[in-house]
């Protein structure tokens, strides 16, 4: 699958999805603390940028170096920081269940639309 406007315009539909329940999260329960979860969507890329040369393709090496070892160690911690704030906030019952499982759907969208996004500039040849 080429990288196409259909391809690109559903990767937008998707990552607009996810963002609309980000928001609807917070909005539906009146309760903005869900929000942090976007620190750490914002944090999800960073490691690669900063430690493994500015592309994703230290996350698939096995023999990259200590740096690259680092940024998938902090990737890592990123992307579990996701899933168990929302956890920890309705744990220490901050926002309901509901906003938290619409926390859940909304990182599992946003995953999603990271990952095909990969798959298909892989094979684009980008």
């Amino acid at each position: 699958m080429a990288m196409t406007i259909q391809v690109l315009a559903g990767l937008a539909c998707m990552f607009s999805c996810g963002i609309l329940l980000q928001i609807l999260a917070c909005a539906i329960y009146n309760n903005w603390w869900p929000m942090l979860t976007v620190l750490m969507y914002i944090m999800v890329p960073m490691p690669c940028l900063f430690f493994g040369g500015g592309s994703t393709e230290c996350i698939g090496a096995r023999d990259a170096g200590d740096w690259a070892d680092t940024a998938k160690f902090l990737t890592g911690f990123s992307a579990v920081g996701s899933v168990a704030i929302p956890a920890i906030l309705h744990h220490a019952e901050l926002i309901k269940a509901g906003a938290m499982f619409i926390e859940f759907s909304s990182f599992f969208i946003l995953l999603c639309t990271v990952l095909l996004f990969n798959q298909v500039s892989r094979e684009d040849g980008w």
